[in-house]
């Protein structure tokens, strides 16, 4: 059998604007990403941007820039054909677009009407193309600037069509690419309407500060620090929110290289670096930061999309963010953290509860028994020991939040302690730095992390609340709560409300950008309400799209239960304390906390003999 003859051949000119949009026309996001950066390279000082389903179906933007005549409207369309590059030295770039690419390949993939005047023209003119046919031109009515409307995006590519996503997430990254974008160009306005409804709008002539908090979130201006640090021709500047000020989500950071926005992995491995030891694992910070460096020490051509960049010297680079961070944030927050000792660590041994039993049986212990729960891998003590209705009025005052004690001293028990041979963790003695109690078991010392355990004790509760029958308890509040969050939040958190009410938070849309909320659970009712939905949202946001619907909600139950929970600084009596020591014994998975982190650790009678050198 003989071998097929291949011919090789010039694909059509169709063809090939089509292959180039596939890289630079991903989603309307990406058409609409070149469509405001050609508006910013043609001088404007107004942007106004129009969307119908989130730019499935119309993406229009107008601009009062330079604008174009007749022919170069044409020479526009064309593949690689710029003014941007006035020469061939593609290294010293000074604008967002250079390559030529964008609007011919957006133009072979949907309907383009363009429409421009210059400046030095007397009338405007209008071209149209379908999928990469001319359809007509002409005259047009237009005022000095720029008008491109796309159409009909992948009309005519079913098989790519069929890959983009709901309107309402495409909404989501197409408001993400107008609010980076006006927040590298201050002193240009934008304004952005989705469906008619106008979403976004900010001012020509805007500081720095104020355009990064008028578009992230307007509490930033007062939980910030200003990042400004040089290095020759190397200047980064910025906007860093406090350690305190984080969210569950890294989408709140903003990374601009010579006012392009970029997505990069030094630099976001830096801004980590940077925060390393002041956030948790789970938590990001809250930032907009600028680096201006020379032309030809960065390459930008390394993507048609443009949102990667390679630094000359990146270990410049990421030394400049992390020493300019943590010069912004010691100069902001004056308070420390200190790690703790590794050898103290490695003297305690965290146990789980079922082998908390005396090394030598005495006949005054009785050790319980334990079996197998439903859950399967989880042990539960068979003895009744007293649930949290029996602890009566010394769990309804932990509850409640009351302060027993002074600050920063262990207090005595009121009346005669029980023996510590009666339960696995033991009996309350005190709190240390009211954070920590202090319980003896009979085979030595235990601690707890107050918050750690409780909770985990709140989200078992909430658990057990959403496996029954009916509605989780709630607690209305008295005057209903409005949280002030980003359009996207607004629209996750809409459409799980359903779910989140059976939990007992009951949420209402509240206009665009915001949501009232009537009640939260009962167990979550001394809360902080504006945090909690917040972090609910960033949960969604998270973790929306990979998981499963009972996955999703078992997170989002962690972020609430950690709200729910008695903070460290709490003063805690020694019947609350060991109210809390009851209850662990007898809820499941007790021995962590929601992140994985131990909630209790134990040190035996025999490591604190090795410690006063007695073995």
């Amino acid at each position: 059998m003989s071998e097929t003859q291949r011919v090789i051949r010039r694909l059509p000119e169709t063809l090939i604007n089509r292959i180039a949009a596939g890289e630079v026309v991903e989603r309307p996001a990406s058409a609409l990403k070149e469509l405001v950066e050609n508006a910013i390279d043609a001088g404007a000082s107004q942007i106004a941007v129009r969307l119908s389903e989130g730019g499935l179906g119309l993406i229009e933007v107008t601009d009062d820039g330079c604008g174009m005549r007749a022919d170069e409207i044409e020479l526009a369309l064309e593949r690689h054909a710029t003014s941007k590059l006035p020469d061939e030295a593609i290294e010293l770039v000074a604008t967002l677009g250079f390559r030529g690419e964008a609007l011919p390949s957006i133009a072979s993939v949907a309907r383009v009407t363009v429409e421009s005047r210059s400046r030095q023209a007397n009338e405007a003119w209008t071209r149209v193309i379908d999928h990469g046919a001319l359809v007509r031109e002409g005259p047009a009515a237009l005022p000095p600037g720029t008008r491109v409307r796309v159409e009909d995006l992948f009309g005519k590519i079913p098989a790519r069509r069929k890959f983009l996503r709901s309107p309402r997430s495409e909404w989501a990254a197409s408001l993400d690419v107008v609010r980076r974008l006006a927040m590298a160009r201050p002193d240009i306005g934008f304004l952005l309407e989705h469906d008619g409804r106008r979403a976004l709008q900010v001012q020509p002539g805007d500081t720095l500060a104020v355009r990064v908090a008028q578009l992230v979130a307007r509490e930033l201006a007062d939980n910030a620090v200003a990042v400004d640090l040089l290095r020759g021709n190397y200047h980064l500047m910025g906007v860093a929110g406090l350690p305190t000020y984080n969210r569950g989500v890294a989408d709140h950071q903003y990374l601009f290289v010579n006012g392009r926005p970029v997505k990069d992995r030094l630099l976001m491995g830096a801004v980590r670096g940077a925060y390393a030891d002041m956030l948790a694992r789970d938590r990001h910070a809250v930032l907009a930061l600028f680096l201006e460096v020379p032309a030809e020490e960065v390459d930008v051509n390394v993507h048609p999309a443009k949102t990667e960049v390679r630094f000359r010297d990146s270990a410049l680079v990421r030394g400049m963010i992390v020493t300019g961070l943590r010069q912004a944030l010691m100069t902001g927050d004056k308070r420390s953290a200190q790690t703790p000792d590794a050898g103290a660590m490695r003297a305690w041994q965290s146990e789980p509860i079922a082998d908390a039993r005396p090394a030598h049986s005495s006949p005054t212990y009785a050790p319980p028994t334990y079996t197998p729960t439903p859950q399967g891998s989880m042990f539960t003590p068979s003895y009744q020991a007293p649930r949290l209705s029996e602890a009566g009025q010394a769990w309804r005052g932990y509850e409640a939040g009351i302060m027993a004690s002074p600050a920063g001293r262990a207090e005595p028990a009121a009346e005669p302690a029980p023996e510590a041979t009666e339960h696995p963790l033991g009996v309350a003695r005190g709190q240390v730095a009211r954070t920590y109690i202090v319980a003896e078991a009979s085979d030595g010392l235990v601690i707890v992390d107050q918050h750690a355990a409780h909770e985990r004790l709140v989200l078992e509760r909430l658990r057990a609340a959403g496996a029954g029958e009916g509605m989780a308890p709630a607690q209305a509040l008295l005057l209903p709560e409005v949280v002030e969050l980003d359009e996207v939040s607004c629209d996750r958190l809409e459409e799980a409300s359903p779910t989140l009410a059976d939990f007992g938070l009951a949420l209402e849309r509240f206009g665009p950008a915001a949501m009232l909320v009537r009640s939260v659970p009962a167990a979550l009712a001394k809360g902080d309400v504006q945090a909690l939905v917040r972090d609910v949202a960033d949960d969604l946001a998270r973790h929306g799209d990979a998981l499963l619907l009972g996955e999703r909600l078992d997170l989002v139950l962690a972020t609430m239960a950690c709200h729910g929970s008695v903070r460290a600084g709490r003063v805690l009596s020694v019947p609350e304390m060991n109210a809390l020591l009851r209850e662990m014994e007898v809820t499941s998975r007790s021995g962590q906390c929601n992140h994985g982190r131990p909630t209790w650790v134990k040190l035996a009678h025999g490591d604190i003999e090795k410690l006063f050198g007695r073995k």
